[in-house]
Parts: structure tokens; sequence; C-alpha cells
């Protein structure tokens, strides 16, 4: 695989996790604005409700690679060990400015689970 490939490969993979990000978002959102639930149970269900949209989606479009139990617990171990750790180094680096702070984590996180989830989980 080419370099062209694993951009167009790493790019489509960001475009499904924004999309990913959003359906968290907004099903927790939801959750909350009828007060279904507490923010943790909404943060919770959302957080289950993008993994399964986006294991689907980097599955097939991204990875192109079939449905495998094995390879499903792989990427949950992924996405669920990369959200633990960017909230362990979040309380560790000292930056005060909390948008810097959190832009840093969304911007390197991804490249992360991408070279994870590559080489690793869907190989």
């Amino acid at each position: 695989m080419n370099i062209s490939n694993h951009i167009h490969q790493l790019i489509k993979y960001a475009f499904f996790g924004v999309i990913a990000t959003l359906v968290h978002l907004l099903t927790a959102w939801i959750l909350i604005f009828f007060s279904i639930a507490s923010v943790f149970i909404a943060n919770t269900f959302a957080f289950f409700t993008a993994f399964i949209f986006s294991y689907i989606f980097q599955s097939l479009y991204v990875f192109n690679t079939a449905f495998h139990f094995k390879k499903f617990i792989k990427f949950f171990l992924v996405q669920y060990g990369t959200f633990l750790v960017s909230y362990l180094l979040s309380d560790m680096v000292p930056i005060v400015n909390g948008y810097l702070h959190t832009f840093l984590i969304v911007t390197i996180m991804p490249f992360i689970t991408f070279i994870i989830h590559k080489f690793w989980t869907f190989k």
C-alpha cells in the first residue's frame, strides 16, 4: 500500500470518527434533554452507541473487513483503552488552557488509534 492509500484511509477514518463523535454528543444530549438519564448514564449509553456505529463503518469502509467477534473485542479494547489513557494523560499534562488541552487530545489520540487499528485490530 503506497502513502497516498494510507492518507486516503486516514481521511476516511477521520471522517467516520467525526460522525461517531457527533453520534455520541447527540445521543447524550437527547437523553439528558429529555431527562431520561443522568449525565453519566447518558454518556455511557452514548459511548456504546457511537462505538457500535464506529465499528461498523470503520470495518466496512475504512479497513474493508468483515465483521468478526475477535476484531470487535480488539476494537473495543483500543477505543476504551485510548479513552482511559487520554483521560489519565490529560490529568498529568500541566496545560492550563482547557481548550488547548482538549484540542491536543482530540487531535493526537485519533492518530494513535488509527495506527493500532490498522496494524493490530484489522490486520
